[in-house]
């Protein structure tokens, strides 16, 4: 074994250690608390998030821009998270856990707040790109505690019960503050996401312990996970073959109405199919995870691109596209796998890694809402978004099979 690949192991092992120590020190009723409390915000998150998506015809409309111009709104949310959670990351290294994630809540009820009553386009657009800013290092932060109250080899299980919170917003948060947009107005849902990020404080606030700063933290420390290959391998993964998701789901209410000609009810319909995908998902996943982090994210890649496929060739069909995006939404199944795989790559630097892992995520936002309105301006139509997913799903396929291979030369394996 080489001394980069020893130097990995030995802080993994150190990982696992800390990890099985924290865990019997909470109750299993508190451990469930601060899970709940945690995943609320990952709920208020994912609303916010999601919702814009489906009510993007609403947001043109209020605005007077071209939708494939509205949808530069999310990628400047997304980009929100590539730049805020990094760089809030490292900076703060030395603040208690807790601390932290009552500031990123906070900060994220008062940016969707102000983004409701946003007077214009550019307004709104500069709202959403710092409303998002706590998304990544709060995701991160919160799997890190989920992960450090349980036993090592239920890690990934752990996190995909904080995720649940972002999931169950597919299923149930987004089809409502969608079905409220629409029928209300748009800026009523981000009253709604600005309330449930006030309620995440609180319940943050009343169930999540002190905590102390951990022993030997620093921005230094943080920043050495750049210096791993195999964190920006899985990174990759993330940034290009989650991509595709995006590019189709971004575009969902026009593919919905236009393609496949279903009336706009139907809308907040396909939207909770594809919660109830990323449900699934997130929960098969999780599990899966705990039995083989790489085969798990491996298989979802290959599983992507097929599905992708299959929604560029027959999205004009409804039932198609239905069964399409509620398999697509399973394709979240790789998200548990990929923020645990980080905290194992990442070795002491996990706080930074695991934050940026919902940068590369949305990375994968912003490229896959820039692309699928690119080949809709090009005139191939909303179907195109699933070719687009395929080809992105190929690419991270690729940049895992280059992480692997790496890995077994290294000798980490």
């Amino acid at each position: 074994m080489t001394d980069s690949a020893a130097s990995f192991a030995s802080a993994r092992d150190r990982s696992e250690t800390r990890a099985s120590e924290a865990a019997p020190a909470l109750s299993p009723l508190a451990i469930a608390l601060i899970e709940i409390a945690l995943a609320v915000g990952g709920f208020g998150i994912g609303t916010g998030e999601f919702a814009i998506m489906g009510l993007l015809p609403d947001v043109a409309a209020t605005y007077d821009v071209s939708i494939p111009m509205a949808g530069y709104v999310i990628s400047a949310y997304a980009l929100g998270v590539v730049v805020g959670a990094p760089i809030i990351a490292a900076l703060s290294a030395r603040m208690p856990r807790r601390t932290l994630l009552l500031c990123l809540m906070g900060l994220f009820a008062v940016g969707n707040i102000l983004s409701a009553i946003a007077p214009d386009f550019w307004s709104f657009t500069a709202l959403r790109f710092i409303t998002d800013l706590p998304h990544g290092a709060y995701f991160g932060v919160a799997a890190l505690v989920a992960a450090s109250m349980v036993p090592f080899h239920k890690r990934a299980r752990a996190v995909g019960r904080v995720m649940l919170g972002l999931t169950v917003a597919t299923l149930v948060g987004t089809p409502i503050a969608t079905f409220m947009g629409q029928m209300l107005n748009w800026r009523t849902a981000f009253f709604l996401v600005g309330g449930i990020g006030a309620v995440t404080v609180a319940l943050l606030w009343y169930f999540q312990p002190r905590d102390q700063v951990q022993e030997g933290a620093s921005v230094k420390r943080e920043l050495g996970a750049f210096g791993r290959p195999q964190v920006w391998l899985t990174l990759g993964i993330a940034a290009v073959g989650f991509g595709g998701m995006f590019s189709v789901f971004s575009y969902i209410a026009s593919t919905t109405t236009v393609t496949a000609r279903m009336p706009v009810a139907m809308v907040s319909i396909v939207l909770v199919l594809f919660g109830i995908g990323m449900n699934v998902g997130n929960i098969l996943g999780s599990r899966l995870a705990d039995v083989s982090l790489k085969g798990t994210i491996g298989g979802v890649m290959v599983f992507n691109v097929i599905v992708m496929s299959t929604f560029g060739l027959w999205a004009q069909y409804p039932v198609v596209l239905c069964l399409c995006v509620f398999l697509i939404g399973c394709g979240f199944a790789a998200g548990p796998a990929l923020q645990t795989r980080l905290m194992d790559v990442a070795a002491d630097a996990q706080t930074l890694a695991a934050a940026s892992n919902h940068s590369a995520f949305n990375i994968a936002n912003a490229l896959g809402a820039w692309l699928g309105g690119l080949v809709i301006a090009w005139g191939w139509g909303f179907a195109a978004t699933g070719y687009v997913g395929a080809f992105l799903s190929l690419l991270g396929l690729g940049v895992f099979f280059a992480s692997v291979t790496l890995e077994k030369k290294s000798g980490t394996a």
